[in-house]
């Protein structure tokens, strides 16, 4: 039954010879490969919880009165946004279990892209013919970036309301187009407008996955017309791909991993609690929650905010307010050198050929150098937005750490590219770690000792 219903689809679709060539595919078989795995299966989950949380979510800001199952609540007068995440997480069946994998995947997600990028950024997998494919990534990244903000600012809690406050303020802090465009994102004056919910709901749930599977499906296409990279190796040249066809082997191992990435994502959700809004309260714009930090991956631009200088310029009639060059210009300055770094590289290097084997990082020191240099900007940027949690158990001023993280955001990149040029260049001199060799000491007439090489 099952060969006359694929005998019938071929007769009229002709997929028979695809279907053939497809599954034959091959894949690497190195580990960091699978990265990007892990990634899509994380979207999958997101998009499973989140539909299951969308059915169950009020993002509409106009006040109510909580009576619930979360005693300590009863009778506040909070949104009903807030009140329904409230429900969510103690009156649904699951949906605290749902709520906590959701967001678990979402970290999980944005640090899978990171990675991904990173593998891709030190071994040169992004040089001709595979420049617009890493475009692509970065503006995948940045949509992942926007789902991941909107979704964390849906509940309308004390902390997540701050976080929206502020990024409202970096809008604001455009030039001309500023208010405008926050006008046009929050559909008026946080936090008085009525559209704020709404919009957040409607970029979160429906404009940025849409774009996100868009961006993934364009991904994956032209990674598969233009076949994978590989490490040089045995047999691996710039006209072939060694490893595993897809089908058994590479898709056996595929699902193996998709299933254990979901069963992490369950264990988290169930034994390690994330974002207790209810600890947090709802938000009123006279009330500020201290200590607190955003989730990890927009930590750095918090904390670019917190340690930037209280600078504001005035040109033509309008000022340029201090968010505005860590919250603006540093973002756009970053983002746009790594959406065109295979065309900065491409001008250094003078290198313009199709590579289809993979650089290891000591074979480009400067290139390891300057992605060691950008890891330690956003490091430094990341624990400065965890400044005032650190002020608090290590007992030091905040000023004092702030002054601290801004010689970092200097000083940090310099050492790491330094140092990171150094050990890539030793590396590349000695073509890796190699062995010392192994000898055995035997005592001479003399009374002293003579070194024989053991094989």
């Amino acid at each position: 039954m099952t060969r006359h219903l694929v005998e019938w689809l071929d007769d009229r679709l002709g997929s028979a010879r695809f279907m053939k060539h497809a599954l034959r595919k091959a894949f690497p078989d190195h580990w960091s490969f699978m990265l990007g795995e892990i990634n899509l299966y994380c979207f999958i989950v997101l998009l499973l919880t989140g539909t299951f949380l969308a059915f169950n979510f009020d993002p509409a800001l106009n006040t109510v009165v909580y009576h619930g199952p979360y005693r300590l609540l009863n009778g506040v007068a909070m949104s009903a946004a807030y009140a329904s995440a409230l429900r969510l997480s103690f009156a649904v069946n699951a949906g605290l279990l749902i709520r906590q994998i959701h967001h678990w995947a979402a970290l999980l997600f944005v640090a899978g892209i990171t990675i991904h990028m990173a593998r891709v950024f030190f071994t040169g997998a992004f040089r001709n013919p595979r420049e617009l494919n890493w475009m692509v990534g970065i503006i995948l990244f940045l949509a992942v970036l926007g789902e991941g903000f909107t979704g964390y600012s849906l509940p309308d809690d004390l902390l997540s309301g701050i976080g929206l406050r502020i990024a409202d303020s970096v809008l604001l802090s455009v030039p001309v187009v500023g208010t405008w465009a926050s006008f046009l994102l929050l559909g008026g004056a946080f936090p008085y407008s009525d559209q704020v919910g709404l919009r957040l709901f409607s970029a979160h749930v429906f404009a940025l996955p849409a774009a996100i599977a868009t961006l993934i499906a364009i991904h994956l296409a032209i990674l598969w017309r233009q076949k994978h990279t590989q490490f040089p190796g045995p047999r691996r040249t710039e006209d072939n791909v060694v490893g595993s066809p897809l089908f058994p082997n590479y898709a056996v191992k595929s699902l193996a991993l998709g299933c254990a990435t979901t069963a992490v994502l369950v264990a988290l959700g169930a034994f390690v609690q994330i974002n207790p809004i209810w600890l947090f309260g709802p938000y009123n714009s006279y009330q500020a929650a201290s200590p607190a930090q955003p989730d990890w991956y927009i930590g750095w631009l918090d904390g670019a905010l917190r340690i930037s200088f209280p600078w504001a310029l005035h040109f033509f009639g309008h000022m340029i307010p201090s968010p505005f060059f860590p919250g603006v210009l540093l973002p756009f300055v970053l983002f746009g050198a790594l959406f065109l770094w295979p065309f900065i590289e491409q001008a250094i290097t003078g290198d313009r050929r199709p590579h289809q084997l993979l650089d290891r990082p000591r074979d480009a020191p400067w290139r390891t150098a300057v992605g060691v240099a950008i890891f330690m900007l956003a490091l430094d940027l990341t624990l400065a937005g965890s400044g005032d949690v650190q002020a608090r158990y290590l007992h030091v001023p905040v000023n004092v750490i702030n002054l601290s993280y801004r010689a970092g955001f200097i000083g940090a990149p310099i050492l790491g590219f330094i140092v990171a040029y150094i050990v890539a260049n030793e590396l590349r001199k000695t073509n890796g770690l190699q062995k010392s060799k192994r000898v055995r000491l035997r005592r001479n007439k003399r009374g002293g000792f003579d070194e024989e090489t053991i094989p």
